[in-house]
C-alpha cells in the first residue's frame, strides 16, 4: 500500500463521519474556543465516555472558567464537580496542580508547545497534542487508541505503542492532515472500525485496509 492512498482514505472519511456525533472535545473546542477549557476537558476525558466528560466539563466550568478561579476551589469540590469521570480524585488533584502551575509559571496562560504542556501535571502526549491542535490550531498529531489501532490495522504504520505511532505518522502522514487525523479516526473507530469484530462489510475504505490483526469481522 503506497502512501498517496492516504488521500483517498481521508477524503472518504471526511464525508463518512458526518453521520456520527462529533467527539466531545471537538464540540467543547468549538463552544469555548479557549485553550484552557480544551486542556481541562482533555484531562477529564481520559478513560471516560464522551457524555460523562461533557456533563462534568459543564459542571466544572460553571463553577470556574479560568485557572485563577479554579485554583481557588478546594480539591474536594473539584472532585464533586467532575464525578463520575474515571479516576476523578486523581484528576481533581491534577487539575488543581495545573491551575497553580499556570498561575506561577505561565502568567495564567496555557502554553502552546507540546514540550511545555508535558511539564504540566497529568498531561501526556495525547493531551498535549489535542491542546495544540484544538486549542491553538497548530500542527500536531494526537494518537489515542483509535488512531493507534486503525493506523496499524490499515498497514499505514507498523508500531507497537501510541508514542511510536505518533512519531511514525509525523514522518509519513502529509502535514495537511495532522490536525484532522484524530477527528476522523475517533468516530470511525467508535462506530465502524471497532477494536473487536469491526464492521468490515460496511467499511468505506476497505480497499485501503490490509486488515492487520483482524481475525473476526462483521
Amino acid at each position: 500500500m503506497q502512501a498517496p492512498d492516504i488521500h483517498f482514505a481521508i477524503r472518504v472519511l471526511k464525508n463518512e463521519i458526518k453521520q456520527w456525533p462529533e467527539p466531545v472535545l471537538g464540540v467543547i473546542a468549538k463552544e469555548k474556543a479557549d485553550p484552557f477549557h480544551v486542556l481541562i476537558a482533555c484531562i477529564l476525558s481520559l478513560r471516560t465516555k464522551d457524555q460523562t466528560t461533557k456533563e462534568a466539563s459543564h459542571r466544572l466550568f460553571s463553577l470556574a472558567k479560568g485557572p485563577n478561579a479554579m485554583a481557588r476551589l478546594p480539591v474536594n469540590q473539584l472532585e464533586r464537580a467532575i464525578y463520575p469521570v474515571g479516576f476523578y480524585r486523581t484528576k481533581a488533584k491534577h487539575i488543581h496542580g495545573i491551575c497553580e502551575r499556570l498561575l506561577t509559571s505561565h502568567r495564567g496562560l496555557v502554553p502552546d508547545t507540546i514540550q511545555e504542556l508535558l511539564m504540566l501535571e497529568g498531561v501526556g502526549r495525547k493531551t498535549a497534542n489535542l491542546v495544540v491542535t484544538l486549542g491553538f490550531k497548530k500542527p500536531g498529531i494526537c494518537v489515542d487508541v483509535h488512531v493507534h489501532r486503525i493506523s496499524n490495522r490499515w498497514g499505514y504504520v507498523k508500531t507497537s505503542k501510541p508514542e511510536e505511532t505518533e512519531h511514525a505518522l509525523r514522518k509519513k502522514l502529509p502535514r495537511q492532515y495532522w490536525r484532522i487525523f484524530n477527528d476522523l479516526l475517533v468516530p470511525f473507530g467508535q462506530h465502524c472500525c471497532r477494536p473487536v469484530s469491526p464492521f468490515c462489510s460496511q467499511c468505506p475504505v476497505i480497499s485501503f485496509c490490509r486488515r492487520i490483526g483482524v481475525s473476526r469481522s462483521r
